[in-house]
């Protein structure tokens, strides 16, 4: 992937790679509360493999993480759709753009990768930017705030239960 400048600094910003992986953790644990791993969408995530190749990191000019965003294979109804997220960028760097970049890098390529929709759970004022709409009749699991399920790309006709990767219909 190419370099990206933000004022005077650029990022590189690459696949994440095995050896990132308690890096990574480490930046989620710095920009999110304590306990996030008890959230519902991290059930969706338990022993499922990430979708590697969206997978992104951003590090600077000396090599040290600024951001990096993750995404995971789900099933709406019995449609294969992205679940984003967790992205973060450190807080030293934030409100520079990274965020943005990150999200573009990957959002770029998920069709070409054959997935169609990518959905999160987020501010919508944060995330509309990058097209994200509002899904109704899509239900990510309990307590998840409905008007914070957010989707982009081909949802017409997509409703249902948000269920891990893999999971059968019941």
């Amino acid at each position: 992937m190419p370099l990206e400048k933000i004022g005077g600094q650029v990022f590189d910003i690459a696949q994440e790679k095995p050896t990132d992986v308690w890096e990574v953790e480490a930046l989620y644990d710095l920009c999110f509360a304590p306990g996030r791993e008890a959230l519902s969408s991290y059930r969706l995530r338990d022993n499922v493999q990430r979708v590697p190749e969206l997978c992104l990191t951003a590090r600077d000019g000396d090599g040290i993480l600024a951001g990096a965003i993750r995404f995971w294979p789900v099933l709406v109804g019995n449609a294969p759709a992205l679940l984003l997220g967790p992205v973060a960028v450190h807080p030293t760097r934030q409100g520079e753009g990274l965020g943005g970049i990150l999200m573009r890098a990957s959002l770029g390529r998920t069709d070409e990768l054959g997935w169609p929709r990518v959905m999160l759970v987020g501010d919508y004022p944060y995330y509309s930017r990058f097209g994200f709409e509002k899904l109704t009749g899509v239900e990510m699991p309990p307590p998840t705030n409905p008007d914070r399920v957010l989707g982009i790309g081909d949802w017409d006709g997509i409703t249902g239960q948000v269920r891990k990767w893999g999971s059968k219909l019941i």
